[in-house]
């Protein structure tokens, strides 16, 4: 009986040991682990909210929005920061007027500067002084000026993203702009003499007709967003192409294959019709007999895949290079065009892929990501 007893007490021990060792690495899991690992997450989470203010540039909003971060990050009771004009944002005891010269020195000078109780460190963008953060303290000791000049570094990382994402946002704007002017005369001329030719015959199908090239040249050239929707730009496609079969009558055949999932995918305005003005202008217009375009946009997991392809009378692929190079535009309606826009919005390796050879036709991909920081506002 007593053998049992022990041995009772015993499991009892053993479950109660095995539970607190559970419990303990439970509460472990449960912490961020050593004090230096909670410091870190709490330093990078207070940048991460710094961040997206900054990314806006540098203004009194967006200095204001992100002061209280930056105060957090350098532990300081005053922080300030400035343009090139005088402060910005302030928080915490005293005037950015007693620190002034110290201000207007480091700006001029573009390194770090320091009293007894104040420290500003310079803002730059590619190497240009745009502003500061200001520092006072009761005590400016040398690590507060490395923790101070370090935080600015960032900052500045910050701001350039800024110019970066502006000077992207205006380059595809010029670029929308050029592709524009290029939607091209000749098939404007030619989609108002295909309607003029069924005023008399077919008035019915004229009305029609006009009604689509309105629709057409309306989103074309609309004003608000350099983004659109696959759907949006593949209705803008079915309306050219009505356009284009009346000219062409039984000679042109289209073939479209769409996932349904990918009509909301994201994508650069006008990124699609021109590559099918191309193949409809380049390819089929000198092809003897029937000619077919064929669209397909399909899903490939975190990509979606469009291919524009005709089988017409193709080209020298040494051309195609040459326009892709920007050495000539050889008539193309906006293929460099394209290829730089999908680049710039999505990163290098998301250039247009061109496969063609005279007598063969041609074919175009492109890769368009399903999710893109660049989609989303708006590489």
């Amino acid at each position: 009986m007593d053998n049992v007893s022990t041995a009772v007490i015993l499991a009892v021990v053993l479950v109660a040991a095995a539970a607190f060792v559970r419990w303990r690495l439970l509460i472990q899991r449960r912490t961020l682990g050593s004090p230096a690992d909670r410091a870190t997450y709490e330093t990078l989470h207070t940048a991460s909210q710094a961040a997206p203010a900054l990314r806006r540039g540098l203004d009194a909003e967006s200095a204001a929005l992100a002061l209280p971060h930056v105060r957090t990050l350098l532990g300081a009771p005053t922080v300030g920061i400035t343009d090139l004009h005088g402060p910005l944002a302030w928080e915490g005891p005293g005037e950015a007027t007693d620190v002034s010269a110290l201000i207007s020195h480091a700006l001029e000078s573009g390194t770090t500067q320091a009293s007894d109780h104040a420290i500003v460190a310079p803002l730059s963008v590619e190497e240009r002084i745009v502003g500061s953060i200001l520092v006072v303290s009761d005590e400016a000791s040398a690590g507060l000026a490395r923790a101070t000049t370090e935080v600015a570094r960032w900052m500045s990382s910050q701001l350039e993203l800024a110019e970066l994402s502006e000077s992207r946002t205006a380059l595809m704007e010029a670029e929308l702009r050029a592709l524009r002017a290029q939607i091209s005369p000749h098939f404007i001329y030619n989609s108002l003499g295909a309607i003029a030719s069924f005023i008399r015959t077919d008035p019915e199908r004229a009305r029609d007709l006009l009604l689509e090239f309105a629709d057409f040249t309306r989103y074309s050239f609309r004003e608000h967003g350099e983004f659109t929707t696959l759907a949006e730009e593949l209705r803008s496609i079915e309306r050219y192409l009505v356009l284009e079969k009346a000219r062409f009558g039984d000679r042109l055949r289209v073939v479209t294959r769409v996932a349904p999932e990918v009509l909301s995918v994201t994508l650069p305005f006008l990124s699609i019709q021109p590559l099918v003005e191309n193949a409809v202008r380049h390819g089929l217009e000198a092809k003897d007999g029937v000619g077919t375009v064929t669209v397909i946009a399909l899903d490939a997991g975190a990509e979606c895949h469009i291919t524009i392809e005709d089988d017409g009378v193709g080209v020298d692929p040494d051309t195609v290079r040459d326009v892709l190079q920007g050495r000539t535009t050889s008539g193309s309606v906006g293929l460099a065009n394209v290829d730089e826009r999908m680049r710039t919005v999505y990163g290098r390796k998301y250039g247009i892929v061109v496969e063609t050879a005279p007598g063969y036709g041609t074919k175009v991909t492109l890769r368009v990501p399903k999710f893109s920081p660049g989609s989303d506002t708006a590489p």
